[in-house]
């Protein structure tokens, strides 16, 4: 019950005050909250919170923080232009390493992408898997 009155808030939050929304939004986020219950109750959904929420949300606040600083420190060295699309490479980079050192993917789904069997044996040499 926690998670729906916190997820109907934070829907709430991101949704009412926007103009394409406004008070429907309200109603948005009450369908969107009931049928995620719904389905977690009549399917038995099991979906780790912290896998699918927690440790991307973890990720995405670490890339933020280094792409905001790296823009910050090269903003005085170089163009706006370059200094964007260099802090945009770096936010990349530091995502991807926040989800694999969050091991966000288990090893099955790794294998399931194209190339998965080699990005897997190359986690294993790094030991992070």
């Amino acid at each position: 019950m926690g998670a729906g009155v916190l997820a109907k808030l934070v829907l709430n939050l991101i949704l009412v005050p926007n103009p394409a929304f406004g008070a429907c939004g309200a109603a948005w986020a009450s369908v969107v909250t009931i049928a995620s219950t719904a389905l977690r109750k009549n399917i038995k959904l099991n979906v780790p919170i912290s896998k699918i929420l927690i440790k991307p949300l973890i990720a995405v606040t670490i890339m933020g923080i280094c792409s905001y600083f790296t823009y910050s420190v090269l903003i005085g060295i170089i163009a706006k232009k370059l200094a964007t699309i260099i802090a945009m490479v770096f936010a990349v980079i530091i995502y991807g390493l926040a989800i694999v050192t969050l091991k966000v993917f288990s090893k099955e789904e790794i294998l399931q992408l194209p190339s998965g069997n080699r990005i897997y044996g190359l986690l294993r040499k790094l030991k992070i898997y």
